[in-house]
């Protein structure tokens, strides 16, 4: 439909304009219909690109059919050939603007007006039609890449890795460098979000920790938290289940207290009762709000039965995190 109504309304103007039969429409422009009606998006169906490249491609045909002196072969070889290279260095590169150069020295066209009508005029008129449709349809022409959330800095592929895989790859794209950053970057979020929702806290879990009875006396406690080097000590009950929580605050809040410890003072006395739990079937994505606040450090790990079964610590989920983002270990490091 948009490419019907631009090449309608094309031709109409330029009809009314220059009412005689030919001169007045260009076969090439055919070709920029189906760029800007199709792949508005592409940088070859940006208006710069459509208008200068037909123009400026239509200007090395006339200069050709002036110049040269050469068998038709070579001559519309050179124009194609030489209007490509004029384009990329305007950076005006449009498919079409082959065709148009190619055509100038087929028709033997000298008249230097033809560069501006019908070629210039045809152009303008399409572009016109082009921002209007596609702005009717929704489709933002000429094309502006929408800003997309960053993935973590680590993760990020950025416009220079982009330019520097372009330039080894030795093509040109048809999507605009920018754009495609954003559709990388945007891909590479998804992905990463799709394997945090793969992993639970069953994978990334401390398994078979240290822990006490509730009864248990206060100074063996701390004896078995300095062994395992560990600053959290889940206290569990005769079932197993989680009913508190010794940690190293704990421990420095009674030693600078002016209370003497007994030596029959058992963890229950002491230790936190109100303590977050997680499910070994929980999505490790869903804690990173608990940790990054910095209200929690460690988080006991029950199963459906409610017993313990591990402890995840901010520690355990960098550790995920370095896995999801592919993010070299100590060895890749060194």
């Amino acid at each position: 439909m948009g490419a019907l109504l631009g090449i309608l309304f094309t031709a109409q103007a330029c009809q009314w304009w220059a009412p005689v039969a030919g001169g007045w429409l260009v076969a090439p422009i055919g070709a920029s219909a189906v760029l800007v009606f199709s792949a508005p998006s592409s940088p070859f169906a940006q208006p710069w690109a459509v208008v200068a490249g037909n123009t400026v491609s239509a200007a090395v045909g006339w200069c050709c059919v002036q110049w040269l002196s050469v068998p038709l072969p070579w001559a519309v070889s050179v124009a194609v050939a030489a209007a490509i290279v004029a384009m990329m260095a305007l950076r005006c590169l449009h498919p079409p603007g082959g065709a148009m150069a190619l055509l100038m020295v087929w028709l033997q066209e000298f008249h230097w007006d033809f560069l501006f009508f019908p070629v210039f005029s045809n152009s303008v008129l399409l572009v016109l039609v082009a921002v209007l449709y596609n702005h009717w349809t929704h489709h933002p022409y000429p094309h502006k890449p929408s800003p997309v959330p960053s993935p973590p800095a680590a993760a990020q592929v950025g416009r220079a890795d982009l330019d520097a895989v372009v330039a080894r790859y030795g093509q040109v794209l048809d999507v605009a460098p920018d754009e495609l950053v954003n559709l990388l970057r945007e891909a590479q979020g998804m992905a990463t979000e799709r394997l945090w929702r793969t992993l639970v806290c069953r994978d990334i879990m401390t398994p078979h920790p240290v822990f006490v009875d509730f009864k248990t006396s206060l100074f063996m406690a701390m004896q078995r938290m300095t062994q395992a080097q560990i600053k959290a000590l889940p206290v569990v009950d005769q079932g197993r289940q989680v009913v508190g929580i010794l940690t190293q605050t704990d421990v420095l809040r009674l030693l600078s207290g002016d209370a003497p410890v007994a030596q029959d003072h058992s963890v229950g006395d002491f230790m936190t009762r109100q303590v977050r739990v997680a499910s070994a079937h929980s999505h490790a994505l869903d804690l990173l709000p608990l940790f990054s606040s910095g209200r929690h450090h460690h988080l006991p790990v029950i199963d459906q039965d409610k017993r313990l079964v591990g402890m995840l610590t901010q520690t355990d989920l960098v550790r995920a995190l370095s896995r999801v983002l592919a993010l070299p270990g100590e060895h890749g490091a060194a």
